[in-house]
């Protein structure tokens, strides 16, 4: 492997992170570049580094989906809820990606989670407006905690990607 295609990976993984951040799929970029620099050159990392990245990988995403679903239902909201939550907290991100990125797309998951549970809620379930803004308020909570724990995830994948690069 060459010094070149260690640094890009690194640049890569940094890049990785910041898409994370914004709720978009950084974890599996990096992951997709660790095992392209593998193909490329067998000797490049360690089938353990490997399968420690993926597992964080697949980890980051249970992570995600589980905090933004268990905020819907930790402020009383319905399965469906969860749905919409995960539904908003998508269309959310890339509706608020071009009002002051990166920030808007940050927001915009949360917010979007939040009005996704609000609105299966009060037009499928059938809720009050206080119990529908209830889980919707959950949900965003949870789609907060989960894009900083997913954050969390991608930055040591980068750094063991990173690291074991140079290794």
């Amino acid at each position: 492997m060459t010094t070149a295609l260690g640094i890009a990976l690194v640049l890569v993984c940094l890049v990785g992170v910041a898409l994370t951040v914004l709720t978009l799929p950084g974890t599996w970029l990096m992951l997709a570049a660790a095992l392209a620099l593998q193909l490329y050159d067998p000797e490049t990392f360690s089938w353990w580094t490997l399968a420690a990245a993926a597992s964080l990988v697949v980890l980051a995403e249970l992570v995600e989906f589980i905090a933004t679903a268990a905020g819907a239902r930790r402020g009383g909201g319905s399965h469906r809820a969860m749905v919409g939550a995960m539904l908003g907290s998508l269309v959310g991100a890339i509706a608020g990606a071009p009002v002051l990125f990166p920030i808007g797309s940050i927001a915009g998951g949360v917010v979007g989670a939040g009005a996704g549970a609000v609105l299966v809620e009060r037009a499928l379930v059938r809720r009050t407006w206080k119990e529908s803004a209830r889980a919707g308020g959950g949900a965003a909570a949870g789609r907060f905690v989960a894009t900083v724990a997913k954050s969390a995830i991608a930055a040591v994948v980068a750094a063991i990607l990173s690291f074991a690069v140079f290794a």
